[in-house]
């Protein structure tokens, strides 16, 4: 049977980066994204409907997110969706969630006070290659994810 797993969103991000490292120094950016919707219902009323979406970010790509993005930045992400499951440790109940990640993203609009003449924003500090913990697996094809759920999260 076949199956296609793909997502284009667009918005704005509703925090700033979390930029952290694998142990063999694969940049992970995890971003939480919020996508607008707004209608006029049958009465003439504006509406409008807000998702937030949690996006994992990988590779030179997520250096990329961690360092020039900020709360606030519209932002757009390609993508494919992934159901995260797990047993809570305090109830032993089943958890899901359901998140993307990106393959792509594009910043959209100018950075902040940039125009004409403008210098460019600062950089953050330089991230360490590796962050000490436990080993995790490298990513199978380009800046995926890790094949392990050893992220230090």
């Amino acid at each position: 049977m076949a199956s296609f797993n793909k997502v284009i969103l667009m918005g704005n991000l509703t925090r700033d980066p979390e930029l952290r490292y694998t142990p063999k120094g694969t940049a992970i950016a995890k971003i939480g994204l919020a996508v607008n919707r707004v209608w006029t219902n049958e009465a003439g009323e504006k509406k409008e409907e807000v998702t937030f979406v949690d996006v994992d970010v990988f590779g030179r790509t997520a250096e990329n997110v961690g360092q020039y993005m900020r709360k606030g930045r519209p932002i757009m992400v390609e993508g494919r969706l992934k159901l995260d499951q797990w047993d809570d440790k305090a109830t032993g109940a089943k958890r899901s969630k359901l998140g993307v990640v990106a393959e792509t993203v594009q910043f959209l609009g100018s950075a902040p006070g940039a125009g004409e003449g403008a210098a460019p924003a600062a950089a953050r500090p330089a991230r360490p290659a590796a962050a000490p913990s436990a080993p995790a697996a490298e990513p199978v094809e380009g800046d995926g994810p890790p094949e392990s759920d050893d992220v230090p999260f």
